[in-house]
C-alpha cells in the first residue's frame, strides 16, 4: 500500500468506506498514486468499478462528499446582499446518475429505506446563509425552476405566461428557495431613517425594516350597515374591473422596486359589496399577494364561492361591545349575525378577526366580550376612536380611565389567548414591566405610510384610513412616486414629539388621534400618551 494519508482520505470520504468496508477501502487506497488529492478519488472508483465489484454509484456518492467536505470545511463569511435576487454563493448543483443517494450523506438514509436508483437526478449542496447549516438533497422541480428564473434572469410575469401559471406561484417558488437558502435576496426597502432608531439601539434592530407591505384597499364605499362611528359616508365612485386590475400591476411593480412581499387587504364599505369583487380577489392571489378582508358577515354559500380557490390570510369583521350596544352601533341582529359567522369562519378553516372601535361608552365591555369571543374567534383587539366622519358625535374614553383600561387589557392579554397587542401605548406598560416590546399597531408602530398605505375606492391614496391623511392618487402618480413623496414622508417619520422618545421605533402614538383633537399630526404628540420620557 502506498503511502497515502488514509486519515484524509476517511475523514472527506467517511460514508464511501462505511459502504465499501474496511478491506475493499484499503484496496482503493492501495490504488491511488503516493501524492494523489481527495478530489481525485471519484474518477478512480470508476477505473475500480469491475476488478473492485464497487456499486455502481459509489463514484457519484463520492464526488457529493468531496463537494459537502468542501462546504463543510471552507471559512465561512457572511453573505453579501446581493442588488437583485441571486444564487447562494454557496451552493452546488451536482448532476448524478443516481437517485437517493443524497439521502446517505444527509443521514436520511436506512436499510429499510429508499435504496440508491439508476436515474438521472441533480443534487444541491449549501450552506444556510443565515443558520450556517449544511444542507443536501436532491434538487426538485421548484428548485429547479427557481435556479432557472434566477440565472436567466427571467421575468416571473413572462415565466407564468410561459409555463401556463400564475405569478403567484412563480413567486412563491422563489420566496421558498430564499427561506431554504438556495437563493439570496436583497433586503428590504422598507425601512426607518436612522435618526428615530438612533433613540433606542437596544430595541431598533427588530423593527428597522418591513418584509411585507400592506394595500388595504378600500375597493368600495357601499355597505349594508350604517355604523355610527362611520369615518366615511363619502360619495366615491368605485373604479372598473380593468383599471383596478391596472393598480395590481403597479403595486406589483412597487414591491419588486422595494423588495418586499405584497398583501392585499380588502376593504370598504363592504368589498363584497364590490361588483367585481370576485374576480379582483383571486386576480390579486395569482399575482402573487397574499389577501386579507375586512368585512361584514356574509353568507356561507358566499364564502364557499369566494374561498373555494383560495382562503384569506385572515377574515375581519367588527364588534363593539356587548349584543345591547353593539346592535346599538350597527343595526339590530348584527351581534348574533357575527356569532354565526364566526362559527363558519372556524368551520371553514379561516383565521377570524374581531375589531372594536373604543369610545367611552363600551369602554368596560372590551374585556368582557373578550371573554365571550374566546373560544370564538383567533383574535379580537381595539382601534381607539377617531373623531372623523360619523364618529364627531361619539366621545373618546377619559385620559385616566383610558390609562386604567390600558392596563387592564394588557394584564389581561397574558390570560386570553385571543386579545391581541395593538395599540402602540401598550409599549409604555411593557417598558414599566421591563418585558419584552411588541410592534405596535403595523407591526413597526405607527405604520403611516411607511409599511402601510390606505387606497380608496376613486384612486386617492392616504397614509392611513382613520383621518384624512391623502398622499397621492394612485391613478395619476404610482405608488412608488406616492410612497417616496416628500408628504408621505412627513407621516412616516411621525410626530416631531416623538422624535427624541426612545420608545420610537415601536410607537410614535397614533396620528389620528391627534389629529381628532384637532392638534399638528406633524407636531404634537398623542394626547392620551403618559411616558414621563
Amino acid at each position: 500500500m502506498t503511502c497515502i494519508s488514509s486519515e484524509r482520505f476517511q475523514s472527506v470520504f467517511s460514508t464511501c468506506r462505511r459502504i465499501l468496508g474496511k478491506k475493499t477501502w484499503d484496496r482503493v487506497l492501495a490504488a491511488l498514486d503516493h501524492d494523489a488529492e481527495p478530489q481525485t478519488l471519484p474518477d478512480v472508483l470508476v477505473s475500480l468499478k469491475t476488478e473492485h465489484h464497487l456499486p455502481d454509484y459509489i463514484d457519484d456518492l463520492a464526488r457529493l462528499e468531496w463537494i459537502y467536505h468542501q462546504i463543510k470545511t471552507e471559512n465561512v463569511y457572511p453573505v453579501e446582499s446581493p442588488e437583485k435576487t441571486a444564487i447562494n454563493p454557496t451552493l452546488s448543483l451536482v448532476p448524478v446518475s443516481w437517485k437517493n443517494i443524497a439521502a446517505m450523506l444527509a443521514g436520511l438514509s436506512k436499510a429499510d429505506g429508499p435504496q440508491p436508483e439508476a436515474s438521472p437526478a441533480h443534487v444541491i449542496v449549501w450552506r444556510h446563509p443565515e443558520t450556517n447549516e449544511i444542507h443536501i438533497r436532491e434538487a426538485l422541480d421548484i428548485d429547479l425552476l427557481a435556479l432557472k428564473i434566477v440565472v436567466e434572469e427571467i421575468d416571473p410575469q413572462e415565466a407564468a405566461k410561459t409555463g401556463g401559471t400564475t405569478v403567484g406561484a412563480i413567486q412563491n417558488a422563489l420566496k421558498r428557495a430564499v427561506s431554504q437558502g438556495i437563493l439570496v435576496s436583497p433586503p428590504s426597502r422598507i425601512r426607518r431613517d436612522a435618526p428615530a432608531l438612533l433613540q433606542s439601539p437596544k430595541i431598533c434592530k427588530a423593527f428597522e425594516s418591513a418584509d411585507i407591505f400592506t394595500l388595504q384597499w378600500h375597493v368600495t364605499q357601499a355597505c349594508d350597515l350604517h355604523c355610527r362611528h362611520c369615518y366615511d359616508r363619502s360619495d366615491r365612485e368605485p373604479m372598473a374591473y380593468e383599471t383596478a386590475l391596472s393598480i395590481l400591476d403597479d403595486f406589483y411593480a412597487f414591491c419588486c422596486r422595494m423588495n418586499v412581499r405584497g398583501q392585499v387587504t380588502f376593504t370598504g364599505g363592504n368589498p363584497l359589496l364590490y361588483p367585481d369583487f370576485l374576480k379582483l380577489y383571486h386576480a390579486a392571489s395569482d399575482k402573487g399577494f397574499g389577501v386579507a378582508i375586512l368585512g361584514n358577515p356574509t353568507s356561507e354559500a358566499q364564502m364557499e364561492r369566494l374561498f373555494e380557490k383560495t382562503k384569506p390570510l385572515f377574515f375581519q369583521i367588527s364588534l363593539e361591545g356587548l349584543e345591547k350596544h353593539n346592535d346599538y352601533m350597527r343595526g339590530d341582529g348584527h351581534f348574533q349575525r357575527s356569532l354565526l359567522f364566526l362559527e363558519q369562519l372556524r368551520k371553514m378553516g379561516i383565521y377570524s378577526m374581531v375589531m372594536l372601535t373604543l369610545t367611552r361608552e363600551n369602554l368596560n365591555q372590551v374585556l368582557p366580550l373578550g371573554e365571550l369571543l374566546r373560544d370564538r374567534a383567533d383574535y379580537f383587539t381595539f382601534n381607539r376612536l377617531s373623531t372623523v366622519g360619523e364618529g364627531k358625535r361619539l366621545l373618546m374614553p377619559q385620559k385616566e380611565k383610558w390609562i386604567a383600561f390600558l392596563r387592564d387589557y394588557e394584564e389581561a392579554a397574558g390570560k386570553n389567548p385571543i386579545l391581541g397587542l395593538k395599540d402602540n401605548l401598550i409599549n409604555i406598560i411593557r417598558r414599566e414591566k421591563e418585558i419584552e416590546f411588541f410592534g405596535g399597531c403595523t407591526g413597526y408602530g405607527c405604520g403611516a405610510a411607511f409599511n402601510f398605505v390606505s387606497l380608496l375606492p376613486d384612486g386617492e391614496v392616504h397614509a392611513c384610513r382613520k383621518f384624512p391623511s391623502p398622499i397621492g392618487n394612485i391613478r395619476q402618480t404610482s405608488l412608488l412616486d406616492i410612497y417616496h413623496s416628500d408628504l408621505a414622508g412627513k407621516y412616516r417619520n411621525g410626530s416631531e414629539a416623538c422624535q427624541r422618545c426612545n420608545l420610537n421605533p415601536v410607537c410614535r402614538g397614533c396620528l389620528a388621534i391627534i389629529h381628532s383633537h384637532g392638534l399638528n399630526v406633524f407636531k404634537d404628540k398623542d394626547p392620551f400618551c403618559f411616558f414621563p420620557g
